[in-house]
């Protein structure tokens, strides 16, 4: 798939392990968890290519497109290693895909996909969108994401998903068919329903909370780590003042010159080695970013159960007001004020074939709103129920990964304290053979 540029679970115990495999790690992860796609078929992100053409007002613009392969395990396993199908695909591609999902599985805390600008940078990491190390960063988020959802037990199954990986053209159109757009929830409908919904589920009310002190308590973590990298580059460089100082007084050393010029080099690869380092620091960072963005994700599945409860109530709350307009008019007394009861009182009572009439028309409506109130219900029940599954398997997935990010986070921390050890013990015996 291409694009310019998030499931089970990523995380490398080891950190001697570089960034690719890294990714092979969580591969065979969600392999050996996967009960579906990822059974049937080997998906990567292969590679990113940079291309210019025009764009839907005709003018030029420069985007990103990702290679997406696909490969049937069966091929592979039987002892071949036949060459993968593959197609590009561009950012706003796997936007819309990932909107389709929203929309069509509301009940779920679908996958996020990797940040399209980058954010929580520090000084010496460009925000350029097309700069080629956040480029080759949001290729290993994108096919993350088509991990996750191949290997979640409803989202892999869609099958507007397999063409999404499967056919070059003609997959937008089929999306487009299922009229998910026009299904989608307006923002202002969603946030109606937040204020105004009375018997609000205290679980999905309390995970809402939760994705906020989620995305907060990430987001303060994420900065933190910035401003950190930011010093930690100033420290290691700094240390190649050292190496040049070294240098610099061993040419003027007869019997110390040999120790201060090793110790001057020790000085210099620990200095260069500091790139390397932050460069994988931000592999981490970007397993962080993925949850920072999960949060929404579950926060939006919170919303939509208060906007299918707030529906149940309304209709509830009009079937009431239809039988108390029923009762009112079989018995001709109005129990509240009322415009009709105004009504009334200025220009005379119904006759009796008025009053027939509409009785039979409530009646009508009443049958109408019990059923409504009745699918209202249903889907409601269905909902929470659904929803609760999903939300506790991402729990299970959420913790497990950030629990191995963290842990792998601070192994690496380790290392890198032992490597500044070593070059200075390394150093001491420069100078103790002088």
């Amino acid at each position: 798939m291409a694009d310019s540029g998030s499931e089970d679970i990523a995380v490398i115990g080891n950190t001697d392990l570089t960034p690719s495999e890294s990714e092979n790690n969580l591969k065979n992860t969600m392999v050996e968890k996967g009960t579906n796609l990822l059974k049937r078929m080997e998906i990567n992100v292969a590679e990113a290519e940079k291309r210019t053409g025009k764009n839907a007002v005709n003018m030029q613009e420069t985007y990103t497109v990702y290679l997406v392969e696909t490969r049937a395990v069966d091929a592979t396993s039987e002892g071949t290693t036949p060459v993968p199908d593959s197609l590009w695909r561009r950012y706003s591609e796997f936007e819309l895909l990932r909107n389709y999902l929203l929309v069509t599985y509301p009940f779920l805390v679908v996958p996020p996909l990797p940040e399209k600008r980058a954010e929580f940078v520090w000084h010496k990491l460009s925000a350029d969108n097309m700069d080629p190390d956040f480029v080759e960063r949001r290729r290993v988020g994108l096919e993350n994401f088509l991990l996750r959802v191949a290997l979640h037990p409803v989202l892999s199954n869609d099958k507007i998903f397999y063409s999404f990986l499967t056919e070059e053209n003609g997959w937008k159109e089929n999306a487009f068919e299922t009229g998910f757009q026009a299904m989608a929830d307006s923002r202002l409908k969603a946030l109606n329903a937040t204020f105004r919904v009375k018997n609000a589920d205290k679980r999905f009310a309390d995970m809402k909370h939760y994705g906020d002190e989620l995305q907060s308590v990430i987001s303060q973590l994420l900065r933190v780590r910035a401003r950190a990298a930011d010093r930690l580059y100033g420290v290691y460089k700094v240390h190649a003042n050292y190496g040049r100082v070294f240098s610099e007084w061993s040419a003027i050393e007869k019997e110390m010159g040999d120790g201060l010029q090793s110790a001057g080099h020790h000085m210099d690869a620990y200095a260069a080695s500091v790139d390397d380092i932050l460069e994988e620091e931000e592999h981490y960072a970007d397993q962080l970013k993925e949850y920072l963005f999960y949060a929404d994700a579950l926060r939006a599945v919170c919303r939509k159960h208060e906007l299918t409860q707030y529906e149940l109530e309304m209709a509830a709350q009009d079937l009431t007001s239809k039988k108390q307009q029923q009762e009112e008019l079989a018995t001709g007394t109005v129990r509240t004020f009322s415009l009709k009861g105004m009504t009334s009182k200025l220009f005379g009572q119904e006759t009796p074939e008025q009053r027939e009439a509409k009785l039979k028309m409530l009646e009508t409506q009443i049958e109408e709103g019990e059923e409504l109130v009745k699918e209202r219900n249903t889907e409601c029940e269905e909902f929470v129920k659904s929803a609760w599954v999903d939300i506790e398997r991402f729990k299970e997935q959420k913790d497990h990964d950030l629990r191995e990010a963290l842990i792998s986070y601070a192994i690496m921390q380790i290392s890198m304290c032992k490597k500044g050890i070593q070059v200075w013990n390394n150093a001491k015996e420069c100078f103790s053979k002088m």
